[in-house]
């Protein structure tokens, strides 16, 4: 398992929602800016919106963020568009071969250990705030680029 495209997405469409709140940002207008098409972007509008990220209403102000930048994680994305939940991230091969030594004991072996590299990464995914993103865009921005 990966973490799909949603994530990055999600991410590139708060960001373009911050940095445009002076005009009526649409899923048309992320579409453009993400190069994606308007469906998916759609999609991923509508989970963040059942997270409480964003604020959205059909034909009326366009996208704006349900709250402070500074709220919201990188995991809090990833949670509303991309969290493997129950499935865990890495997913095991269905059926080892009880027969063979290894294939017999490779769950026990490695299970606990990707549980904890999948929590390892969310946790770091706690610590980074959109609000960072932001003010390294803008400074991009700021810089000419």
């Amino acid at each position: 398992m990966q973490i799909t495209s949603r994530f990055t997405i999600a991410v590139h469409s708060i960001a373009l929602i911050e940095c445009n709140r002076d005009m009526k940002v649409t899923s048309n207008i992320i579409a453009g800016s993400t190069n994606v098409n308007p469906v998916i972007v759609r999609g991923v509008l509508s989970q963040l919106k059942e997270a409480g990220i964003i604020n959205s209403r059909q034909g009326a102000s366009g996208v704006t963020l349900a709250k402070p930048l500074s709220d919201i994680t990188f995991y809090d994305i990833y949670e509303a568009v991309d969290s493997v939940k129950d499935e865990g991230l890495f997913h095991f091969h269905e059926h080892p071969n009880p027969d063979c030594p290894v294939g017999r004991n490779i769950h026990a072996a490695t299970d606990e250990r990707l549980r904890q590299v999948q929590t390892a990464m969310e946790n770091e995914m706690k610590k980074i705030r959109l609000s960072d993103i932001i003010d390294d865009i803008r400074r991009e921005i700021g810089a000419g680029n």
